[in-house]
C-alpha cells in the first residue's frame, strides 16, 4: 500500500476520533461511518455486489455482464471487497481451478438495505428530472 494512503487513512482516523472526542460521541461510531465509506466508495463497487447478490459467478462472468470494467479494476475492487469480509472467494479443486466470487453471510444482511438505495436512486433521479 502507498505511503500516501496509509497517511491519509490514519489522518481520516484522527479527524473522526478528534471529532467523536470534542462532541461526546462514540469512537466506534465514527469508525464505523469511515468503514461504511470505504465499502460505497468507487465507482463499481456497487454494481459488483448488485451482479453478486443474483448468483454466485466467476471472474469472467463478472467481466461479462458489467461493461467498461477492466481486468485489473475488477480484480482489484473484488480483492478489496473479499479483505473487508463483503466477498467470499471459493477455489474449488479441479483443473482447471475454478474460482467463484459470492456474497459473504454477513454481507447478505445489506441486500434489503441496498435495494433500498437503488428504489431511492431511481425515484430521486425522476424528481431533479422534473418527472
Amino acid at each position: 500500500m502507498p505511503f500516501c494512503i496509509v497517511n491519509q487513512i490514519h489522518s481520516m482516523y484522527k479527524n473522526i476520533r478528534a471529532l467523536s472526542d470534542s462532541r461526546n460521541c462514540n469512537t466506534e461510531d465514527g469508525m464505523a461511518l469511515l468503514e461504511l465509506m470505504n465499502l460505497f466508495a468507487g465507482k463499481w463497487r456497487m454494481v459488483i455486489l448488485a451482479a453478486l447478490f443474483l448468483k454466485d459467478m466467476r471472474f469472467t462472468e463478472l467481466q461479462q455482464i458489467i461493461p467498461n470494467i477492466t481486468p485489473r479494476m475488477l480484480s482489484r475492487e473484488l480483492k478489496d471487497l473479499e479483505m473487508s469480509g463483503i466477498v467470499k472467494r471459493t477455489v474449488f479443486d479441479e483443473t482447471p481451478v475454478l474460482i467463484q466470487y459470492g456474497i459473504s453471510s454477513s454481507a447478505r444482511e445489506l441486500e434489503p438495505i441496498i435495494i433500498q438505495l437503488f428504489e431511492w436512486a431511481k425515484r430521486h433521479g425522476r424528481k431533479a428530472k422534473g418527472k
